[in-house]
């Protein structure tokens, strides 16, 4: 006869293996999911960080080759071995060796501990050079190359709206949304900050991206040794419309960017005080609108910076229907 409690206990057992495979597989369908959704985005960003057009984006590239190399002299070996020997000690290869007595091999702990311990080694060095080249306040990736500029380097102020790009030219007395102009083997130095949210600066054929944080100042400096059109974007998630961060950074001959800032500075638009409280307001704007100022408000940058330390609190919220102005 059997237990009153077998049925039950059978039940239980076989409905646990059950539940966890479910819930595994509902795991690997949303990373999956997730994975396929995002592909345009950390794709794009990746083949044009492959593809650089200035000194920080190549010692970028180089770090990112390198330490994907030192990282397959560890991983490769690894899922190499784990084959062979899932392999040769299954339970039905009765030709394998038994040792119940073994205890330790001194080869074996030497490649364990000596490979690894060498390759963390290598990594942190390159890892140290790759970061003094690409340091966003003095890039030895600028500084070091032959022929560096000595020309000065170009300031521009960069303010992350709610959801656009705002670039001030402070010497030029210019300003543009969606849109930004470089000279050519030039230095440009960026002052980054947001007016809202946290927030991610990113043109990958230039150089890294960098976090621009409310009422907080931060740099990014890099140069530009190709003429070009290059994608430019918001790399973090910011809210609703961060997607429609994206902006075109056209680098062109200097005798050019003189031209094109003359032809901002004859714009009949004007960034004032006024203006840009209008503009900080969250907007619908997936066509990315570029918009021309012709002069701008004396220490705009420094005046974002303050109100927001100030406890002033822009709205981050989109009103459905609003459209650019």
């Amino acid at each position: 006869m059997r237990s009153p409690t077998a049925t039950p206990d059978a039940a239980v057992s076989h409905s646990r293996p059950r539940k966890a495979g479910a819930g595994l597989l509902s795991r690997l369908v949303a990373i999956f999911s997730l994975a396929l959704f995002s592909l345009p985005s950390w794709a794009d960003s990746l083949f044009w960080t492959l593809d650089p057009a200035g000194p920080v984006a190549r010692s970028e590239r180089y770090t990112l080759i390198v330490d994907a190399i030192i990282m397959a002299v560890i991983v490769i070996p690894t899922i190499i071995l784990t084959v062979i020997f899932l392999r040769r000690y299954r339970a039905s290869n009765t030709k394998a060796g038994y040792a119940p007595t073994w205890s330790r091999s001194i080869a074996l702990e030497i490649g364990m501990w000596g490979i690894p311990l060498i390759a963390v080694g290598v990594l942190g060095y390159f890892v140290y050079t790759g970061t003094q080249a690409a340091d966003p306040y003095h890039p030895g990736a600028i500084e070091d190359q032959a022929g560096a500029s000595s020309q000065p380097a170009l300031t521009i102020d960069v303010i992350a709206l709610d959801w656009r790009w705002l670039f001030v030219y402070p010497k030029q007395h210019i300003a543009t949304v969606h849109t930004l102009t470089l000279p050519v083997n030039r230095p440009v130095r960026f002052h980054l900050t947001s007016a809202t949210v946290t927030n991610s600066f990113f043109i990958p054929r230039l150089a890294g991206q960098i976090y621009v944080m409310p009422g907080m100042h931060t740099q990014q400096l890099l140069q530009a040794d190709k003429r070009g059109t290059y994608t430019g974007f918001s790399a973090a998630q910011s809210g609703a419309g961060f997607s429609w961060m994206r902006f075109k950074t056209h680098v062109v001959k200097p005798a050019a960017f003189q031209r094109w800032v003359a032809r901002v500075q004859a714009s009949p638009d004007h960034l004032t005080h006024a203006r840009y409280e209008k503009l900080v307001q969250p907007t619908i704007d997936t066509q990315g609108k570029r918009l021309y100022f012709s002069s701008v408000a004396p220490g705009l940058f420094d005046y974002v910076t303050n109100e927001v330390r100030n406890g002033k609190v822009y709205p981050t919220h989109l009103f459905a229907g609003k459209k650019m102005k």
